[in-house]
Order: C-alpha cells, then sequence, then structure tokens
C-alpha cells in the first residue's frame, strides 16, 4: 500500500507539472492571438488576459491525452534512472503488477475531467464565445435549442424580434410552424406573426401562410390579418450568423449533452457531431489509460540498457499517432462513413491492447 500511495503521489505531482507547463506556454501564445484579433475592438492587456483565462481550458482539454503521454513518459524515466524500478522488480512487483496504480489513477482522473472538468470547461467556451461576440458583433449568440423547438433572436430598426420555430432544416435558415414576435423600442410586444413556413434570404424572411395580430390594438383578434403567400419580413440574420450560434458540442456540459441532442433531433437538425462528442467523452477515461500504457511500454526498461532517447521518441510518436487517430476516426463519424461508437470507443480499445501485448511481450516473452 505505501508503494502504491507513493508510485500514485509521483504520478500526479508529474502529470500536474506537465499540465502546468503547457497552461503556461498556451497562456502566452493565445493572448498574442487574442490581441492580433482584436486590435481593432480596443482589446487591451487585461482584456486578452481574460479572453485567454476562458479559450484556454478548452485546449487543454482537447489536448489532455497528450499531456498524459508527456507526464507518463517523465514519470517512467524518472524512476528507472533512478533505478527505483530495478528496486521494485526485486521487491518482487512485477511491471504490470506496477502499473496497476498509475492505471488506476489515471482512469480516476479520467472520470473525473468527464464529470467535473467537462461541464467547466463548456461553461468558459460558452463564456468566451459570448465575450468574442461582444467584441465582434456587439451580442450574444442568436440561436438556442429547447425542449420546446428552435428559438432566434433578431434585431432591426424597430426593435428586436424573438422567432420560435417548432421544426427547421439543418442550417436553421427553413422553419416551420414558427412564431415572430416583435418588441418595440421601449421594450413592449408590438405585434404577432404565426406563418406556415418561413424561409431566409438575404435581409428577409419569405413567409408563407402568415397572420399578423397588432398586439397594441384593444382587440388584436379583430384587427388581425392574414399576409399573402411570398410577403417579406426584414431581418438582419445570416446563414453564417445562425451556423456559428450553434457553437461546438464540447461547449455543451456532458451531464446537458442528451437532453440537448433530443431537443435538436426534435427541432430538425443533425445531432451526429453531438452524439459522437458524447460518446468520445465516455471513452475519455480509457483513452487517458491508453496513453500511460503506451508511455510504459517504451520507457521502462533500464536506463543503463541504452537507446533511451530513441524509446522516448517512439513513445511520443505513438502517443501523437493514437491522438490523431482519434481525431481522424472522430472526422470519419461526423461525416458518416462509420458510425458513432466505433468512431469513439474504437482508437483507445484498440492502443490498450496494443499497448498491453508490448507489455506482455517485453516482460514476459
Amino acid at each position: 500500500m505505501t508503494l502504491s500511495l507513493y508510485i500514485a503521489r509521483r504520478f500526479l505531482a508529474t502529470v500536474g507539472l506537465v499540465f502546468l507547463v503547457f497552461f503556461g506556454i498556451l497562456m502566452l501564445v493565445d493572448m498574442i492571438e487574442q490581441l492580433r484579433r482584436f486590435s481593432g475592438a480596443g482589446v487591451g492587456l487585461a482584456q486578452a488576459f481574460r479572453l485567454s483565462l476562458l479559450n484556454v481550458p478548452d485546449t487543454l482539454y482537447r489536448i489532455l491525452p497528450l499531456i498524459f503521454v508527456m507526464g507518463s513518459i517523465a514519470l517512467f524515466l524518472a524512476l528507472a534512472r533512478s533505478s527505483e524500478l530495478v528496486v521494485i522488480r526485486a521487491a518482487g512487483r512485477s511491471a504490470l503488477r506496477f502499473l496497476v496504480t498509475p492505471v488506476v489513477v489515471s482512469l480516476a482522473i479520467g472520470l473525473l475531467a468527464v464529470g467535473v472538468l467537462n461541464p467547466m470547461v463548456a461553461a468558459t467556451s460558452k463564456a468566451y464565445a459570448d465575450l468574442r461576440a461582444h467584441y465582434t458583433e456587439g451580442g450574444a449568440s442568436v440561436l438556442s435549442v429547447g425542449d420546446t423547438g428552435l428559438w432566434l433572436r433578431q434585431g432591426g430598426g424597430y426593435g428586436q424580434t424573438v422567432i420560435h420555430a417548432a421544426r427547421a432544416n439543418l442550417d436553421g435558415t427553413e422553419l416551420s410552424a414558427v412564431t415572430f414576435l416583435t418588441f418595440g423600442r421601449d421594450g413592449v410586444p408590438a405585434t404577432r406573426i404565426e406563418a406556415r413556413e418561413a424561409r431566409l434570404i438575404q435581409g428577409a424572411w419569405i413567409l408563407d401562410g402568415a397572420k399578423m395580430w397588432p398586439l397594441s390594438a384593444s382587440n388584436p383578434e379583430a384587427a388581425a390579418e392574414h399576409w399573402a403567400d411570398g410577403t417579406r419580413l426584414p431581418s438582419d440574420l445570416t446563414p453564417e450568423r445562425i451556423r456559428d450560434s450553434f457553437g461546438t458540442p464540447s461547449s455543451v456540459p456532458i451531464w446537458q449533452l442528451p437532453g440537448y441532442i433530443r431537443g435538436m433531433d426534435r427541432a430538425g437538425f443533425s445531432t451526429i457531431s453531438y452524439r459522437l462528442w458524447f460518446q468520445m467523452e465516455l471513452a475519455q477515461p480509457l483513452l487517458l489509460t491508453a496513453m500511460v500504457l503506451v508511455a510504459a511500454g517504451f520507457t521502462m526498461r533500464h536506463a543503463r540498457f541504452g537507446r533511451t532517447g530513441i524509446l522516448v521518441l517512439y513513445a511520443i510518436l505513438s502517443g501523437f499517432a493514437l491522438f490523431f487517430l482519434r481525431n481522424f476516426a472522430q472526422a470519419l463519424g461526423e461525416s458518416g462513413q462509420i458510425p458513432v461508437l466505433l468512431a469513439a470507443w474504437s482508437p483507445p480499445v484498440a492502443a490498450v491492447l496494443l499497448a498491453l501485448g508490448l507489455l506482455l511481450h517485453l516482460e514476459d516473452g
């Protein structure tokens, strides 16, 4: 038990140190990028630091497997150079039994990352997107998907308009069973428009089967008007703004992702990228474990055997190859070339099996 606690403490300290090094480097690089990107918006050093502080956690979370493989390599090299691995083997503990502790710790960290760190990163990503929109467009997201359908917001010289639709096409430019609620500059509801269908073109919505109620009238139903098909309603929305408002699957906390996916399905949007991200998050602890085993397969030899530099290079290349294989499988899954479960789970499962085969060959072969 004492030895296991010692190994776990060393593993946590090494991975934590690598994490802090990456965090510092990414903060410096991202601050420079934010200053360059928002130089025309008057963003200073303090604002750039705030933007980077909100943006960097998402990048760190995405490269967490690379941080684990780097930390594991550093740990096993340190134990090999200090001959602690030799002492552990001499005490009767095999390499596979020694690896139980790092594997258990990596699984625990993976579960903690998915359950706790994922919602925190989603919150910072959403805050970064809103702050970036404030500096670039002067507003926040124009789109929201809920249990009751699709919600949009648009502005204009007349005030603000809230749009609700039961269904939509994949990019949100064609709406069905849609309602437009227009507010005046004083914030009071001015008109209510219901339409069978609405299609977005440049500068306007084209309405079919529309009816308008003037809410300022004493009897809105008596003053209601039926509009002819093809009536134009001015709009400042564009397909690009609607598409950008969807954000990324990583901006939705994993605990809310199943409900969000159901809401998008009901609204008529494609959810394959969100379902794939959900499965990849569930597979994250196994991927982190695979990174530890890959690093162990190349760096647990005694330093006196030589070829340490070559083996470290192999371990790093294997870790990066696994990371890019996972991204490649994600791209195939999002395009529908392979099933979602296969794209999410095959890279970590294959990596664990290959790493265990390498360890068994080196230790018992």
